[in-house]
């Protein structure tokens, strides 16, 4: 069994951030990655300086390649499905039986967002179907563009997309949860109010071409905005680490969980999902794990 200072769990942007802040540090940490980011299918990935335009595995390769130079790092490819905690450490095993311990767990695990039962959507997922305005928004801006959400969520988000095309349709895919007076706001800016459930999108290489709806009717769209459930990647339920309201990680100011020694960072711990995000929360949790060591060390 293999003992580390800190095991990083996700080896994407906030996880590889985090091990570069603690290789720089001389700190003996072991990244354990699956391989499957949730932005897999994004062509292109926006709102990051240096890196816009470039697709996330470029980034991606390109920061895992710097992390890897400094030699107290190590990556290792494989699914965490276990974290136990030891009177003095932790254990983490993998699905195909590897076990590592190490004094510190960064959870960098990210989310699954949850694909809903309609035909072509997952295909247009990060492509057409799009979940965040600062990170696609300016690609679509002045398209006919639909929003599927409902309720608060939907009058909040769609003010930020009004922003940016005022050829907006909301399909609240069900009926309405609006109040009257959301209603009315939306009426005002001529925004149309579909009830009716999505049957299917209908689109080329991930492409939207129109939406299909169980009535039968059809919404010719450029773009769609969701807001779909997600879950976490990783079973944190082992160690008793608690969850906010909205389903994420909870963590302080320090990126501390509920749990003493484990750390949470990026897109599992907030609904501000960006690369950009993910790497500065990233390295703010690994400097305050070396701190945490460093202090340790020095009693």
């Amino acid at each position: 069994m293999e003992n580390k200072e800190v095991i990083i769990i996700g080896g994407s942007y906030a996880g590889l951030s985090a091990a570069m802040a603690l290789g720089r540090s001389l700190r003996n940490v072991l990244i354990i990655d699956s391989g499957k980011p949730c932005n897999r299918q994004t062509p292109h990935s926006h709102n990051f300086i240096t890196q816009d335009g470039k697709t996330p595995k470029e980034i991606s390769d390109l920061a895992k390649e710097q992390v890897l130079k400094y030699k107290t790092v190590t990556f290792h490819e494989g699914k965490v499905v276990k974290i136990i905690k030891n009177e003095d450490d932790f254990e983490v095993e993998t699905a195909n039986g590897e076990k590592f311990n190490a004094k510190k767990i960064i959870l960098a695990s990210g989310v699954k967002d949850m694909m809903p039962d309609i035909p072509g959507f997952a295909e247009c997922w990060g492509i057409s179907v799009i979940h965040c305005p600062y990170c696609h928004g300016y690609e679509v801006k002045g398209k006919t563009t639909g929003i599927m959400a409902n309720g608060d969520m939907a009058f909040d988000f769609t003010k930020l997309v009004f922003n940016l095309t005022k050829e907006v349709t909301l399909c609240t895919n069900g009926k309405s949860a609006l109040n009257e007076e959301q209603t009315e706001k939306f009426n005002q800016h001529k925004i149309n109010i579909i009830e009716d459930e999505i049957a299917e999108i209908l689109h080329k290489n991930g492409q939207i071409q129109k939406v299909i709806l169980k009535n039968g009717k059809e919404i010719l769209l450029e773009a769609l905005y969701a807001k779909i459930p997600f879950e976490q990647n990783i079973n944190v339920d082992d160690l008793g680490i608690e969850l906010n309201e909205n389903g994420f990680i909870k963590v302080d100011m320090m990126m501390k969980t509920t749990i003493p020694g484990v750390f949470a960072c990026g897109d599992n711990t907030t609904m501000m999902r960006s690369v950009a995000n993910a790497v500065a929360q990233g390295n703010f949790a690994g400097a305050v794990v070396n701190k945490e060591l460093s202090e340790e060390d020095f009693i």
